[in-house]
């Protein structure tokens, strides 16, 4: 069946000429009664009618439609784009043409809800580094205001408040540090030292730095049985050791007391490893686990502030692990632990495409 819904401007002024010819035709045949006047009056409104019908189509409508073509690309015509305002967009139908007029739509819209979605994090990342940065900085001012009040005169209270304010200022450096941080990795200013090494002796490494704030917490860390290594990756050594003390630091953290972390090592293929470490700790419910490693976003806000800490420490492993090209993920349930793994090559990157067809393990 004809679909006129697919017609080109010529074919649509093509149709509408041979109506209108036709039935001239047909009326002069009628009262003329003349083959030879009946034809020609055929050919030539035809003729003149297509002209006159392209013409319009052309002036009145496609004019119109390669400035919404130019609108919507948002740029001065190069001669490529001229080349199809002229020849190619003509051919087009209607519908095509809608078609593409939507799915510009779509795009446009897209690009707008996700604006608006940077905004609203734009706007609580702000709130809360506010909030981040008043908190020591308020209680510097009551430490400072209520000495210089006469409490300096009481050497307990003096030291009591000048060990209190120290701790503040340390929390605005910590601050500050992690911030700094996740700008230069942003930035792509912070330049990555990879080199191999066995992940499981950076490992206990780490444990071992952070023994005694474990034993204080009552928690143990250890590596899980048959994960025991060794295990090569190829990796900035000391970014990897800041990405597993903020895992570790932060399994503790919310663990149970006499709770426990674990972490794993897993040859994925000969040339991925992955890397997790998982408590038994409080969890983490669903609704927030797709936010958790934003800047500063706590999933109990007055309960991670009383446990201390600048709320920068996954977004910076993220960006750590993103900057060596892998990627990181986390499962949880409340009540039952939470496990965060990130992906890390073991093998140089131009031995890893030199080896793609052969797959030849690189020791």
């Amino acid at each position: 069946m004809f679909n006129f819904k697919s017609l080109s401007p010529r074919q649509v002024s093509a149709v509408l000429a041979f109506a209108i010819s036709l039935l001239v035709a047909l009326a002069n045949l009628v009262l003329v009664k003349n083959w030879t006047i009946a034809m020609g009056s055929f050919l030539v409104l035809f003729l003149v009618s297509y002209l006159l019908i392209f013409y319009f189509l052309q002036q009145f409508i496609y004019r119109r439609i390669k400035l919404i073509y130019k609108f919507i690309y948002q740029t001065k015509a190069s001669k490529r784009e001229e080349f199809y305002n002229k020849y190619i967009l003509p051919q087009k139908s209607i519908d095509e043409v809608k078609e593409d007029v939507e799915q510009w739509a779509e795009q446009r819209e897209g690009e707008i809800e996700l604006l608006r979605k940077n905004e609203a994090f734009r706007k609580e990342f702000l709130q809360n580094l506010a909030h981040e940065f008043k908190t020591p900085i308020f209680a510097i001012q009551g430490y400072v205001d209520t000495l210089l009040s006469g409490a300096m005169d009481n050497p307990d209270v003096r030291k009591k408040f000048l060990q209190n304010t120290s701790r503040n200022v340390d929390r605005l450096v910590n601050l500050m540090n992690d911030l700094d941080e996740i700008s230069r990795l942003e930035s792509g200013e912070q330049i990555l030292y990879k080199q191999y090494f066995i992940i499981q002796t950076l490992i206990r490494e780490v444990i071992e730095s952070l023994s005694l704030n474990l034993v204080t917490k009552q928690v143990s860390v250890s590596i899980k049985k048959g994960c025991e290594g060794p295990t090569y990756v190829f990796a900035d050594k000391e970014k990897i050791r800041q990405v597993l003390i903020n895992l570790i630091e932060n399994s503790a953290k919310y663990s149970k007391a006499g709770g426990s972390v674990i972490a794993s090592v897993y040859t994925t293929d000969e040339f991925k490893v992955l890397i997790e470490i998982s408590d038994d700790g409080i969890g983490i419910e669903e609704e927030h686990l797709p936010r958790i490693f934003e800047r500063f976003y706590r999933t109990d806000k007055a309960r991670s502030r009383d446990k201390g800490g600048t709320g920068l420490g996954l977004a910076i492993c993220k960006h750590i692990i993103e900057a060596h090209g892998e990627s990181m993920h986390v499962r949880s349930k409340t009540d039952v632990g939470t496990t965060i793994g990130f992906t890390l090559s073991s093998i140089r990157e131009e031995e890893g495409n030199r080896n793609t067809n052969t797959h030849q393990p690189i020791p």
